[in-house]
């Protein structure tokens, strides 16, 4: 990829970070140009792996030339350079590196948005700041701790090797399974130690929180807090779930409109169901991701693209026939471009 190709596409994944949360960090340039996973940003947090780039499609230099395009299109734009520390969830909270090379620097920087108060960037700031929950993980692979030889069901990594929780001095604690956010912040809170707890998920190719290692003491103390306001949090919570229907809502009709805008030979009522089947909040369609929030073209079309595939194709019935997937996709290629064509048409 040349130069000017590379510093179009840092553009457009900084101005989807930018647009979503208001800063920009180099990680979220490796992430949208989908050099990296967040599972592999996840395994790089833990203390697992090495550099981050180690874990990177591209090499070393690639990655410095993202951080230096990053660097002038923020400037560019005006934005608050703020040094941020970066520090791993494991037991020695080692500094982490981002490359093999000495200065890593150029990668740490986060770039805040200049109209953000003086409250927000010290918020953002703090929590960079602070140290990472440590992390024990799930295992469902085999495993000897380096230091004891035994196993368990989860494992923390110290010196880059799994311990088990009686070495890491953990094994006073008890497991607080997730499902219940309330509880497991004031039970985190009461413990002086704790563990996040992980687990690989395979189907979705990530590590997904499973729950929290506190101390019996503070979830009996978290148990009673919780007990207590019962009722104030279930009418909390019914108060944000109209809250967040209303937020949909008028995020579907935006998407609706910006269809509609891109794609003015589409039906008015198809642009507004291809909106609500995307943009339905916990579905993980790419009408829930970053991009599309920001309204990017790429994501719309994408979602305008699985429409056509699955309304107005044969795409379905090949698969339940037995046709590989991408062979149905490549049978199809022609069918979608040509509805493409004609929702691009004026209506």
């Amino acid at each position: 990829m040349s130069r000017p190709n590379l510093a179009r596409r840092v553009a457009e994944a900084a101005e989807i970070a930018l647009t979503h949360r208001k800063y920009v960090t180099f990680v979220d340039i490796v992430t949208g140009l989908r050099w990296l996973h967040t599972r592999h940003v996840d395994t790089w947090r833990q203390g697992r792996a090495t550099t981050l780039a180690e874990l990177a499609a591209v090499d070393d230099a690639r990655m410095l030339t993202a951080a230096a395009l990053l660097r002038e299109w923020a400037e560019g734009k005006g934005l608050r350079p703020v040094a941020t520390p970066y520090v791993s969830s494991s037991r020695d909270r080692r500094e982490l590196r981002f490359t093999g090379g000495g200065d890593q620097e150029p990668y740490k920087t986060h770039w805040l948005s200049p109209g953000l108060s003086d409250a927000r960037v010290k918020q953002i700031t703090e929590r960079q700041a602070k140290a990472p929950d440590l992390v024990a993980v799930r295992s469902e692979r085999p495993w000897a701790c380096a230091e004891c030889g035994g196993t368990g069901e989860f494992l923390i990594m110290e010196d880059d090797r799994p311990h088990c929780l009686t070495c890491a001095d953990l094994d006073h604690l008890v497991l607080l399974p997730a499902g219940n956010a309330t509880l497991s912040r004031r039970a985190k809170k009461e413990s002086g130690l704790s563990a996040v707890v992980v687990e690989f998920n395979r189907r979705r190719k990530l590590y997904q929180r499973v729950g929290v290692l506190v101390e019996e003491a503070a979830l009996a103390l978290a148990e009673e807090s919780c007990l207590a306001d019962e009722e104030v949090r279930l009418r909390r919570r019914d108060r944000d779930r109209v809250r967040r229907a209303a937020e949909d809502l008028g995020f579907q009709a935006r998407m609706a409109a910006e269809i509609a805008r891109l794609f003015p030979g589409c039906p008015e009522d198809r642009a507004r169901e291809i909106a609500e089947h995307a943009g339905q909040r916990g579905s993980g369609r790419v009408g829930r991701s970053a991009a599309a929030r920001a309204l990017d073209e790429n994501a719309i079309t994408l979602a305008v693209v699985a429409s056509i595939r699955h309304l107005d194709t044969g795409y379905d019935r090949m698969l339940m026939s037995g046709v590989p997937r991408q062979e149905a996709r490549e049978r199809i290629r022609g069918a979608i471009e040509a509805k493409l064509a004609e929702f691009r048409a004026a209506g």
